[in-house]
């Protein structure tokens, strides 16, 4: 919370006047940092691990790929979630994403079909599938959380809190919304109710749990005393958890909490609050003040009313210039020990900047700035080194972009309709060569799912 507050600069109103002057190092280091690691929203490349010749998992790789391409081109979920992921893995040092089916449902009317019978009490509407989509949902850091281990593949359950509107409730559970109360919202709904912004922001505060010891999903309110629901294996993934490895900042081998960058420079970025609040005064300071002598109150118009050419008169000359005229009637401040004290302050600053840059690994190169002196060579040692550091970073970006497109992937495989996959992917813009592997490469795709088209089907996929 207090990095956040650092890096938003919060709360300078209410900070006396005396050390308000702040150096946001932390927003300019995050600046810096999230372009150098994530620059534009990744693309999906589904290939065969073996370029050998085989022409099904081409045209499968290809549907696939078309689809997830469509899938992050069409909705925004994916690259706001990104975003929000990297933003958080620079600041409180964990960014969590969260993979969903998403079917949506209309109703229609039509005609009972032959030999169907018509209840009198069947008065609800047919239902066909609208549209279906696996969206990416971001997850703040404050309301993921995982059982207690010492490194991720140790990990035995995975949790989120979701908070949910009357409307939400009754759309996913059902008659069970009714039991559960709007008695939560999050940290910023609830800071604008107190400040009177906008409606009323109560949510209910959902846990969706996922035990991968029972292989089961759970959905709970600490307000009822019962599940609110439960199921096995909702989305069938290989790793069974909906989300990916979260991605960290420092973690060592003892401990998944993990350790934010500002927390190592910390107190370097104190030093430099220090500096630039010294550094305010001495500019406030440094100013044309002094004294002069009473009985020549004209000195006193020199500097206000004084200009280029312009000569102010004295109505007692000759006494004026006894007493050595304008040296003996003026003393001004001097300034020289002033300007001393602001150069070795920005000095002082520099080293300090120096020692973050260090600690951070954010060279001059990366920050775009140079020396006119250096050499070519070294430039290069100065871009090879920023990028040992970085490379780590952008690697982690990397892997963590992987997982969400291969949790897409499986839930795309697993719970989409073959027409969905066939539509989204646009395979009559195949070749006609392509076209005719299509059959065998969606029955390599959906697997048993290709053979069994029911054996995934719900009673109601709005459950799923």
């Amino acid at each position: 919370d207090k990095i956040i507050k650092r890096y938003r600069d919060e709360d300078r109103d209410k900070v006396s006047t005396e050390g308000a002057a702040k150096f946001n190092v932390l927003w300019a280091n995050v600046q810096t940092l999230i372009p150098a690691t994530y620059s534009k929203v990744p693309s999906p490349d589904v290939s065969r691990r073996f370029k050998d010749t085989d022409p099904v998992g081409r045209v499968a790789g290809v549907i696939l790929e078309r689809g997830l391409d469509f899938e992050v081109q069409h909705y925004e979920d994916f690259r706001d979630t990104m975003g929000a992921c990297v933003l958080d893995r620079f600041l409180p040092g964990r960014g969590t994403a969260w993979a969903r089916y998403e079917p949506h449902i209309r109703a229609v009317a039509g005609e009972p079909a032959d030999g169907e019978q018509v209840t009198e009490d069947a008065d609800e509407p047919n239902e066909e599938l609208d549209y279906e989509c696996a969206p990416i949902d971001y997850v703040h850091w404050k309301d993921f959380g995982h059982t207690l281990a010492r490194t991720w593949e140790e990990v035995r359950g995975v949790w989120r809190r979701v908070y949910m509107t009357k409307a939400a409730l009754e759309s996913r559970f059902g008659d069970e919304a009714k039991n559960i109360p709007l008695d939560a919202s999050p940290e910023d709904y609830e800071r604008k109710e107190t400040s009177g912004e906008g409606e009323n922001l109560a949510r209910a505060c959902i846990y969706e749990i996922w035990d991968k010891e029972t292989g089961k999903a759970y959905w709970l309110s600490k307000s009822v005393k019962r599940m609110v629901d439960e199921q096995d294996d909702p989305l069938g993934l290989e790793d069974f958890f909906p989300c990916p490895k979260p991605l960290y900042a420092s973690l060592t081998n003892e401990s998944l909490v993990p350790v934010p960058d500002f927390a190592l420079y910390q107190d370097q970025a104190r030093q430099l609050d220090t500096l630039a609040d010294r550094l305010d005064g001495l500019i406030e300071a440094l100013q044309v003040k002094g004294v002069y002598d009473a009985s020549v109150p004209e000195i006193a118009r020199i500097f206000t009313e004084g200009r280029s050419g312009t000569l102010l008169p004295v109505k007692n000359w000759q006494a004026f210039a006894e007493k050595n005229g304008l040296d003996g009637a003026i003393n001004l401040v001097e300034l020289k020990p002033i300007y001393e004290a602001l150069s070795a302050c920005y000095e002082a600053i520099q080293q300090c900047l120096k020692i973050i840059y260090d600690i951070t690994g954010l060279a001059d190169i990366i920050r775009g700035q140079s020396e006119a002196s250096e050499t070519a060579t070294a430039q290069q040692i100065k871009g090879q080194y920023a990028s040992l550091r970085l490379n780590d970073m952008r690697v982690d970006v990397a892997r963590f972009a992987t997982s969400i497109f291969q949790l897409k992937a499986q839930i795309m495989c697993g719970k989409f309709a073959p027409e969905t996959l066939l539509k989204i992917a646009g395979v009559d813009q195949l070749s006609q060569e392509d076209q005719q592997h299509i059959p065998a490469a969606m029955a390599l795709l959906l697997g048993e799912r290709a053979q069994n088209p029911d054996a995934e089907e719900s009673p109601n996929p709005l459950r799923a």
